[in-house]
């Protein structure tokens, strides 16, 4: 018998902890923190954990570190470029995914999804077990993604619901209110600042990029491997084209910076210089965080909200679901009011509470 039972990420929007048994093997894959609020995982009785495979590196699929003693220092596992990029003292001693076709004898295959560098989906234990995609993105336009093979079992993302725009209208939503300049675009360093950086130098206005997103594009030119095709030309023409932004430099054209919610760096700073000077605009693309400076900017009118996709949105759900061909399935990252239009509106096998048995 196989079995996974979502300890975080089903009926919430994270953090990402879900335990994998097989075989008297005890995985967790993901140990998040948030993204709302400082959320843990609630790891109390959880009993032994053999290893810890992490499917990317955004704080709500590592955050949880903090609680790696308390599970005993299982070893930990992640890409190679979710390791480079981790300000993790403990995830720098993972060991890649990439090297591994077994963890303890369960065979393990991996892809690229998308989502972030590095990102990946997992196949544990062939076509009879199961499929973690972790988050996804078929839409990026520099992360590499392919799609799973078959597996009885999946835990997918379903963090946009069934919500289905393309992301290239969102693209011409936001490409709509460029001229007013100057512009401020708070995103995570490892995530879709440099994709939207790319699109907008080659629309040929100036882009700044703050010394977090330029530190991720100076790594990510070493694992070529995880970017689309020319994915390191891209990264150069961004390195020596795109400005440099500090949290004193002047506010003009288009300024990429970290992070996500204008909470800290140059994102945090440059938000409350524009705010104080009544200039510009501060536009958020991803997940608002509850608590976080941007749900009040966007309540109160100093910010808006305008979605650059970087989850799978219905339709790329439903490829997902196509390709692995789950007998059931954990929808992961929504809300339940989401949950329950999904259930609704596609008769997909979705698992009625946190569990799955196989």
């Amino acid at each position: 018998m196989q079995r996974v039972t979502a300890i975080s990420g089903v009926g919430v929007k994270g953090p990402a902890c879900f335990l994998y048994e097989a075989a008297g093997l005890r995985l967790l894959l993901d140990l998040g923190r948030g993204p709302d609020g400082d959320n843990l995982p609630v790891i109390d009785g959880l009993g032994r954990i053999d290893a810890i495979l992490f499917s990317h590196g955004h704080v709500d699929h590592t955050g949880g570190l903090v609680l790696w003693e308390a599970l005993g220092r299982p070893p930990l596992y992640a890409t190679r470029p979710t390791i480079a990029l981790s300000n993790h003292a403990e995830l720098k001693t993972a060991t890649p995914l990439e090297e591994c076709e077994r963890i303890y004898g369960i065979t393990l295959e991996t892809g690229p999804c998308g989502h972030a560098p590095g990102a990946v989906w997992m196949r544990l234990g062939g076509k009879d077990g199961l499929v973690y995609s972790g988050d996804v993105s078929l839409e990026s336009t520099l992360f590499r993604s392919s799609l799973p093979p078959r597996a009885k079992a999946l835990i997918f993302d379903a963090s946009y619901g069934v919500a289905n725009i393309p992301l290239s209208e969102q693209i011409a939503k936001i490409d709509r209110i460029l001229d007013a300049e100057p512009i401020l675009f708070p995103c995570p360093a490892g995530g879709r600042g440099l994709e939207m950086a790319r699109h907008f130098l080659e629309k040929g206005l100036p882009v700044s990029l703050c010394p977090s997103h330029r530190q991720v594009a100076e790594t990510l030119l070493s694992h070529e491997s995880w970017l689309t095709a020319g994915g390191c030309a891209i990264l150069d023409d961004l390195l020596s084209k795109g400005g440099h932004l500090e949290t004193d430099s002047p506010l003009e054209g288009v300024m990429i910076a970290a992070g996500p919610n204008a909470e800290r760096g140059a994102a945090k700073a440059i938000a409350e210089r524009l705010i104080a000077t009544k200039s510009g605009q501060i536009v958020f693309t991803g997940h608002i965080a509850g608590g976080q400076p941007s749900e009040a900017m966007v309540r109160n009118g100093t910010a808006r909200f305008l979605r650059w996709n970087v989850h799978p949105r219905l339709g790329e759900q439903r490829r997902l679901l196509e390709a692995v061909a789950p007998q059931q399935a954990l929808a992961a990252f929504c809300h339940p009011q989401a949950l329950a239009e999904l259930r609704a509106e596609t008769g997909w096998p979705i698992a009625p509470g946190t569990v799955m048995e196989w």
